[in-house]
């Protein structure tokens, strides 16, 4: 078995002082967001063995302070900067999933964009946790997290509509679920 970590970048300021998308910066609730995400992940495992960023500046924030929530909680993962998922679509990030298979990691997790990053979660869906799927259908809202198995050996052979949504967590939804 594999399991996928989907990560949406947290909240952004609106526009970067340079001009360019990928100089976005997070904003204060993006901040405390990709924190609050990260100790999540720190306390459910498994957790990633291999992960794949974004070189995008609100990507990278975002793993960054995850990681540093989740830091002492769980085994340092094999970390990738990779510029590729910046802007991609569903078909190219796919293709960096398969592109793990050399690596062989049992939990990968990706830190990228919308719109490639949602899309690529609907097309995974095939089966999997009803009220996730509801709520993934809707959006991949920054820091929303999409966590998919795949009963597969080999990352080669994940494919559109073969994945099982095991959970679908995003800093609203857990604000809800603890009465905040």
């Amino acid at each position: 078995m594999r399991r996928l970590l989907l990560l949406r970048h947290a909240k952004t300021e609106n526009d970067a002082p340079s001009g360019r998308d990928q100089d976005r910066r997070l904003d204060d609730r993006g901040r405390r967001d990709a924190a609050e995400i990260g100790g999540w992940i720190g306390r459910h495992p498994p957790f990633p063995d291999s992960v794949l960023v974004s070189t995008a500046v609100r990507a990278n924030q975002t793993w960054e302070i995850a990681w540093e929530a989740m830091q002492d909680l769980v085994p340092p993962p094999r970390v990738e900067f990779v510029p590729e998922l910046y802007g991609a679509d569903p078909t190219q990030l796919l293709e960096a999933v398969h592109a793990a298979a050399a690596a062989d990691p049992k939990v990968l997790m990706l830190v990228g964009h919308n719109p490639g990053m949602h899309e690529l979660a609907l097309m995974l869906a095939g089966s999997g946790d009803p009220a996730g799927r509801k709520e993934l259908g809707d959006n991949l809202p920054t820091s929303g997290l999409a966590i998919f198995d795949f009963e597969v050996d080999d990352w080669s052979d994940v494919a559109f509509r073969r994945g099982r949504l095991a959970r679908f967590v995003s800093p609203r939804l857990l604000k809800l679920a603890s009465g905040d």
